[in-house]
């Protein structure tokens, strides 16, 4: 909306795309050299997000945010997508950046003020696409949801993802919900902290995931029989220790900030169990775990002083014993797939940098035979998410201790790493499937043979 006496205006191309769509910001209508400042604000889950900066128009009186320096505001220089990224809740403590429905888009108000004038535009983000197919699975013990593409992706089969969250728990339907909006069957499969399963992460089995991974594939009969597996934190230790149990049924490994190594229930474990007690059990027993017999490993670093309490720093007391170490490492060898991993210098929760060249060391030890990527974020944190989010709330209340801890990491590397790391992830994924179509057809040729 432009205010009748002025000519100042604001434009977004495209207004209306999925959330990993970059826009293109321009302010048109202002004095040449006008102090102009543009305003975003978007509700998300009920609470409202807000950020804005200063920018000096141009000669011809035009603000275009992917050229013009912001000098001042919730971001500094130039970031096309900053108003989006360097947002913070009007309401203290709120964390949630997407609505519970994920087809619910997200509608930012952008707002210009300037002497001239003032002017409003939208903004539509969208995690699912039009047609994609939402679906909640409750069958065989298995608790998530499944989406599928919609039909302008083609009729399918379509390669199919398997997301697991970290230790918040729940169903990460927005990943999901994206990456069906891309192509992929996507299968969000919770394993605690979700309706029928229990609130805590400890004591749980890896065959429940292997349940997951039979289910997805004769649901959806994935194209090429491609089934990757993509997890958070201690999802990422998750699913390189999926890749590493069953081989076989793992395509791809998408394993960001993971754990080298098998850790015990740590902040999401069940109080009657304690911290120090398993989290992984396969045939019944429990994995050995990085605090076991560790004559180093201290809560201390983490437990004392004021929040927020940075977890990583109780990992890295562990880490100093090194016969327990190796006895709790993944041994992520047995991978038969390509694997990419993702890192963080400044992670608050533990040392993903460190662990992330604890496998990519392993694996170039033994000379894995498929590709194995790994990106290592200079000053970022424990988040990395996929672009054009909120990348501002560092420290937060856990969602199972409820210890106020902090992930680490600064808003600007947080959002490069959102960005950087899911353009990688979709082209590591294309090229994991055009290896494993190769892989199909040199089997079918010998069989034939």
């Amino acid at each position: 909306m432009t205010t009748p006496d002025s000519t100042l205006k604001i434009t977004v191309v495209p207004a209306d795309g999925l959330i990993d769509v970059p826009r293109r910001i321009v302010v048109t209508g202002a004095a040449p050299g006008e102090l102009v400042q543009v305003s975003s604000r978007t509700p998300r889950a009920g609470a409202a997000w807000q950020s804005s900066a200063r920018f000096v128009a141009d000669a011809a009186g035009h603000v275009d945010l992917s050229l013009a320096p912001a000098l001042e505001g919730g971001y500094e220089g130039i970031a096309a997508m900053g108003l989006l990224w360097s947002q913070i809740p009007e309401q203290e403590g709120k964390r949630e950046l997407f609505h519970q429905d994920v087809r619910q888009p997200l509608t930012t108000t952008l707002s210009v003020q300037a002497a001239s004038g003032n002017a409003d535009a939208e903004l539509v983000q969208r995690l699912c696409a039009d047609g994609v197919i939402r679906r909640e699975v409750r069958e065989q013990g298995l608790v998530g949801t499944l989406f599928l593409p919609p039909a302008s992706c083609g009729a399918g089969p379509y390669p199919a993802v398997m997301i697991l969250n970290g230790s918040g728990g729940g169903i990460n339907e927005p990943r999901a919900a994206l990456y069906a909006s891309h192509g992929y069957a996507a299968f969000a499969l919770a394993y605690f902290k979700a309706p029928g399963l229990s609130d805590y992460i400890s004591n749980t089995p890896l065959e429940y995931f292997e349940k997951g991974l039979d289910w997805l594939r004769a649901t959806v009969r994935p194209l090429h029989d491609f089934v990757a597996v993509s997890g958070q934190s201690r999802g990422g230790e998750l699913v390189l220790l999926l890749g590493a149990t069953f081989p076989e049924k793992v395509s791809a490994v998408l394993a960001y900030v993971p754990s080298a190594l098998v850790h015990s229930g740590q902040n999401a474990c069940d109080p009657a169990i304690g911290r120090e007690g398993p989290t992984w059990l396969l045939d019944g027993k429990p994995l050995i775990h990085q605090w076991e017999n560790n004559r180093h490993a201290s809560w201390e670093p983490f437990d004392q002083g004021p929040p927020p309490h940075r977890h990583a720093l109780a990992m890295l007391t562990a880490l100093q014993d090194k016969e327990a170490v190796a006895k709790a490492r993944i041994h992520v060898e047995k991978i038969q797939s390509p694997v990419l991993l993702f890192s963080a210098t400044d992670d608050g929760s533990w040392p993903s940098s460190v662990y992330a060249r604890m496998v990519s060391d392993k694996l170039a030890e033994v000379a894995h035979p498929h590709a194995v990527e790994w990106h290592d974020y200079q000053d970022a944190g424990h988040a990395i998410l996929f672009p054009y989010v909120p990348t501002t709330q560092i420290s937060y209340a856990h969602p199972v201790s409820k210890r106020i801890s902090t992930g680490g990491g600064q808003p600007a590397a947080n959002a490069h790493a959102d960005h950087h790391s899911w353009q990688h992830a979709q082209q590591f994924l294309r090229n994991a499937i055009a290896q494993k179509e190769q892989e199909q057809a040199s089997l079918t040729r010998k069989e034939v043979s």
